[in-house]
């Protein structure tokens, strides 16, 4: 059975709530009433930040971050805020929809808090990813009404960058690896499902992390069209999460200039898109790809890859970069609109 996912982020608006709190319950509601199954927690906070601010041992100077100290978790804050409002309010959460909630939990990935400082070395990957377990260790949690089934590291950055520490045979390459299975094995052991979020698949090193068990990356990648995939997948027992639509705003708006004109629109003409959206005089609903888009998608990859390989569906990435919070909610009624019709 394909579940619904998302990946987290949303655009934040002001005058929504008057309490951080109440903004992440209204949000995880409203997730859920979208009908996605099990929903990452609302993230309106910048992700690298977020816990880089966690990090005792670090320095910020003119290019980045440094290594001052052995890396550890700050004493006391080692829970994420959004996690602890979830677990402490679920009863009226669950209570909200009706049933038990589940909930995606992602961490940023060592590789890609690496890639803020101004300077690293193999053992940097190590010491990020020790941190990163104790952090993701103190904020699964299994109870009645709540359930932290999933666990996703997002490494954005993996794949995009001419790095010479992931060299094939480097040192560095090693201990990137085992920083992912030091994360992964930690999740698995609290008997909770992992992922890896990608943006690019061309560094396939992923495949060998033997704790990782659900890759995703973009709707474009051609890890989702390849018969390589579909080898690997069944070679290393892995799965994938299905990504159907789309997120990148711009592209959305461009695309559909294009398709409306059958030509090719200027970066000019998408910023005034932009303007008409800011003004209120055009929909930005409008830019959202519709729902036999996304069916058609989930079905591909389904038909090329089993049913039993492709567990969750939903969106390529977070929506933060929507116009407005309402847009993001209705893709996320899409995505989840077009499981069930595939289911």
């Amino acid at each position: 059975m394909i579940r619904s996912t998302d990946v987290g982020s949303l655009p934040f608006e002001n005058g929504q709530t008057e309490t951080f709190e109440q903004r992440i319950i209204e949000s995880l509601l409203d997730k859920l009433n979208a009908g996605i199954e099990v929903p990452n927690f609302p993230q309106f906070r910048d992700m690298n930040q977020m816990f880089l601010s966690m990090i005792e041992g670090l320095e910020k100077i003119e290019g980045g971050y440094v290594e001052a100290d052995a890396l550890r978790v700050k004493s006391g804050e080692g829970r994420i805020a959004e996690m602890e409002i979830i677990k402490r309010n679920a009863h009226q959460i669950a209570h909200a929809v009706g049933r038990p909630i589940e909930i995606r939990f992602c961490i940023t990935g060592p590789y890609t808090l690496s890639s803020l400082f101004a300077y690293k070395t193999a053992q940097t990957f190590t010491q990020l990813g020790n941190v990163l377990a104790k952090i993701l260790e103190q904020n699964i949690f299994r109870e009645k009404q709540c359930a932290v089934v999933l666990v996703a590291v997002d490494e954005p950055v993996f794949g995009f960058l001419d790095d010479p520490l992931l060299d094939k045979g480097s040192e560095g390459r090693e201990t990137l690896l085992k920083a992912w299975e030091t994360i992964f094995y930690k999740a698995a052991a609290k008997k909770a499902e992992t992922c890896l979020h990608l943006h690019r698949t061309s560094d396939t090193l992923f495949w060998e992390i033997r704790s990782l068990k659900i890759i995703e990356s973009h709707v474009d990648d051609p890890f989702y069209e390849s018969e390589a995939t579909k080898k690997r997948l069944e070679a290393e027992d892995k799965f994938v999460k299905a990504s159907i639509c789309r997120t990148e705003f711009d592209a959305l708006i461009r695309k559909k200039l294009e398709a409306a004109r059958a030509g090719k629109v200027s970066t000019q003409e998408i910023g005034e898109a932009w303007k008409q959206i800011t003004r209120k005089s055009l929909d930005p609903k409008n830019f959202i790809e519709d729902i036999n888009a996304m069916k058609a998608r989930l079905r591909k990859i389904v038909n090329r890859f089993g049913l039993e390989r492709v567990p969750y569906a939903g969106p390529e990435c977070g929506l933060k970069g929507f116009p407005t919070y309402e847009c993001a909610i209705e893709c996320l009624k899409r995505v989840a609109t077009a499981i069930k019709a595939v289911k």
